[in-house]
């Protein structure tokens, strides 16, 4: 029988301040109204965003319409489009607010669990910015700074 080696740690939250985030994936699920997004930052670190567009209902959630079209304007840097395939995000970047929200664990009052909240989004042009190079690269702003 093969053998799989586990971790040391467990999942990590993005740290709290202002991260560049590169959009990996995006799903919509018409269904039940959800867009799924994942993204990553330069490091490495992962983070899920999710936007329920629809009311247990079925009516539209009007406050998760306002936050996913000014997340998606932001992160495409068009705040022109009134319409999009959350596919189309893809690919592209932006930089947020990293807060957490620490709360007792529902199951076990002794524990806590992070909830990892993005802010202030604002466009981005890549991991560049903001110092955030990517793993191998050169910031030329540290090199002559």
């Amino acid at each position: 029988m093969a053998k799989i080696k586990l971790s040391k740690g467990g999942f990590t939250p993005i740290p709290v301040g202002t991260h560049v985030f590169k959009i990996t994936s995006a799903e919509y699920d018409e269904d039940f109204g959800i867009a799924d997004i994942q993204m990553v930052t330069a490091d490495g670190g992962k983070h899920n965003e999710r936007f329920f567009l629809m009311t247990q209902d079925g009516k539209p959630n009007e406050g998760a319409f306002n936050a996913f079209s000014s997340f998606a304007r932001n992160a495409l840097n068009d705040f022109t489009i009134e319409e999009i395939d959350p596919a189309d995000l893809v690919g592209h970047f932006f930089q947020a607010k990293v807060t957490h929200d620490i709360q007792p664990n529902k199951n076990d009052p002794n524990k806590t669990v992070t909830w990892v909240r993005l802010n202030n989004w604002k466009p981005s042009e890549g991991f560049a910015e903001k110092g955030q190079a990517q793993k191998g690269s050169i910031d030329l702003d540290d090199l002559l700074g």
